[in-house]
């Protein structure tokens, strides 16, 4: 979703990932080819299945089984990107997190988002406490940030700073249709929903584009309350039609909704 994201507003995207050599796969390489993604770091693994996500539909909301295969990950050469884009890996994934933050170490010049799947959220922080402290941003929901730290009922504000006492530079943490709240350390922003054209159809991928969108927003030169508000455009666009990526909005897009945004649509500075 991220890759496809970054593709379509203009960034050379490649994805880095594993799938195995069964129709899934073959279907996922054709679609991220035909998105524009570049797919030559992607290993198809003999005799493996592909990941499967399968979506739980019920009205507006979903809820989303994940089923990760174990594959012998291994980070492949690649040129060196501006950004790096950490997301869902598998159970097995532990040593490979290792060799990325090993990769990131050598290359202090890439910037990482994170933004952890299920089995990175269900490890807590510290297993991943060098990701987390290598994190120009981090993204997750209220609800995984509790999980990652092991708490409950805080509320937002004392979440924000827990999760960056952990290392991230920006904490970026949503609640869903009603806004996001961002932490840099010293001051918090909320950043409220783009307002919906229509009742919301599913609401599948508004994190990955609120989050992927606003990484690539600072990646093509945008500063940080402008990304955000991309990142709520293309969510707000997501929600509109089925599935992760239907909905991802060009940059020109995303341009046009930001010219006719209507007043309540502006960043505030909260306590």
């Amino acid at each position: 979703n991220a890759s496809v994201s970054a593709a379509r507003l203009g960034l050379n995207s490649a994805l880095l990932s594993d799938i195995g050599d069964d129709e899934n796969g073959k279907e996922c390489l054709a679609s991220l080819n035909a998105q524009g993604v570049d797919t030559s770091l992607i290993k198809t693994h003999k005799g493996k299945h592909t990941n499967s996500h399968f979506v739980l539909w019920y009205e507006s909301d979903r809820t989303i089984l994940v089923k990760h295969e174990e594959y012998p990950y291994k980070l492949p050469p690649f040129q060196t990107p501006k950004w790096l884009y950490l997301s869902s890996l598998g159970g097995a994934s532990l040593e490979y997190h290792e060799e990325i933050h090993e990769y990131l170490k050598n290359h202090p010049e890439v910037s990482l988002a994170f933004q952890p799947g299920t089995f990175q959220i269900n490890l807590g922080h510290e297993p991943l406490k060098n990701i987390y402290a290598r994190s120009e941003i981090f993204f997750c929901n209220i609800e995984e940030a509790e999980r990652i730290l092991g708490i409950k009922t805080l509320g937002h504000p004392e979440l924000l700073k827990r999760m960056h006492a952990l290392g991230p530079k920006i904490v970026v943490l949503t609640d869903g249709p009603k806004g996001s709240y961002v932490y840099n350390g010293v001051g918090t922003l909320f950043v409220p929903p783009y307002p919906d054209p229509k009742t919301p159809l599913e609401r599948t991928g508004a994190g990955d584009a609120f989050a992927s969108t606003t990484v690539s927003a600072l990646a093509l030169g945008e500063d940080l309350e402008s990304a955000l508000k991309w990142g709520a455009i293309n969510a707000m666009s997501v929600v509109q039609d089925i599935g992760a990526q239907r909905g991802l909005l060009s940059r020109a897009k995303i341009e046009e909704y930001l010219t006719n945004a209507p007043k309540e649509f502006s960043i505030k500075s909260v306590l």
